[in-house]
């Protein structure tokens, strides 16, 4: 339980800390979306940019078992930097935006 805990910790300081960063020149805001209980954290763009309406996920991790599993990342340098940075070993880094095949072939875990 207190890996998982750890795990909420960096999460939500990273997405936080990406949430404070001004969207570009428009009126488009960063929104934090944390399902604690479901263990799903999300940093959400909403707005509008010009004449469209922007609406998207920008980063989207679960915390499943004992890994963190990176769903969307949208970051220009890449979450899993970060994570690294904070601590978190490779093998419980998964990148879920990958097949499981393509998985095998990077130096994070497969699962």
């Amino acid at each position: 339980m207190y890996l998982i805990s750890k795990y909420q910790q960096i999460i939500e300081k990273i997405i936080g800390d990406y949430a404070k960063l001004r969207y570009s020149y428009s009126e488009v805001e960063r929104r934090t979306v944390f399902d604690r209980e479901q263990k799903h954290y999300l940093l959400m763009i909403l707005g509008v940019e010009g004449h469209k309406m922007v609406h998207g996920c920008i980063l989207h991790l679960e915390i499943r078992d004992d890994k963190i599993w990176i769903h969307r990342d949208g970051t220009e340098d890449g979450i899993p930097r970060e994570l690294l940075a904070e601590g978190v070993p490779k093998d419980k880094i998964v990148l879920g935006f990958y097949t499981p095949e393509k998985r095998k072939i990077t130096d994070f875990a497969v699962c």
